[in-house]
């Protein structure tokens, strides 16, 4: 049985705990390190990282931001085994709600196209598809395939 939801603010002391989260749930991607992510996420005044605790473990994130214009949801996960006890959406709804208290008017996500378990998750929370093209350019020198390969060629 799972008892109920508790959010609370990111703090050091969950990193572990948040980077197996995120292991687990397959947010991460060998170009995205979680530990600068959250390190910018901390240090972005209109961005913050929010943990759920239930049956004592921490077992749901989420990270919100606004860009000054718009709000976006990031690492939303739920250990999988406390998936389908409505962490999922508590999560969104904290994040939503903390944006609106920042006067955000609309909360943007994107979701990769292969995740269709994503995509039914958010269209049952009350989000639609939105007819735009999300370009992206890398401005930080990273060959992101050049890391794929060297991290792959240490293990």
């Amino acid at each position: 049985m799972t008892t109920a939801l508790s959010i609370r603010a990111y703090t050091p002391d969950d990193f572990d705990a948040v980077r197996g989260l995120w292991n687990a749930c397959g947010l991460t991607r060998p170009w995205n390190d979680p530990a600068r992510d959250i390190d910018f996420c901390m240090e972005t005044p209109t961005a913050a990282l929010f943990v759920g605790e239930a049956d004592d473990t921490l077992c749901a994130t989420v990270m919100a931001g606004h860009d000054g214009h718009r709000g976006w949801l990031y690492y939303l996960g739920v250990a999988p085994d406390h998936q389908k006890n409505g962490h999922g959406e508590a999560m969104v709804r904290h994040a939503e709600n903390w944006l609106r208290g920042l006067g955000v008017h609309k909360v943007l996500l994107m979701i990769r196209p292969e995740n269709e378990a994503a995509r039914d998750f958010y269209h049952a929370a009350g989000y639609e598809d939105e007819p735009r093209i999300v370009m992206a350019r890398r401005i930080d020198g990273c060959d992101v395939m050049a890391r794929i390969i060297d991290k792959d060629s240490t293990s």
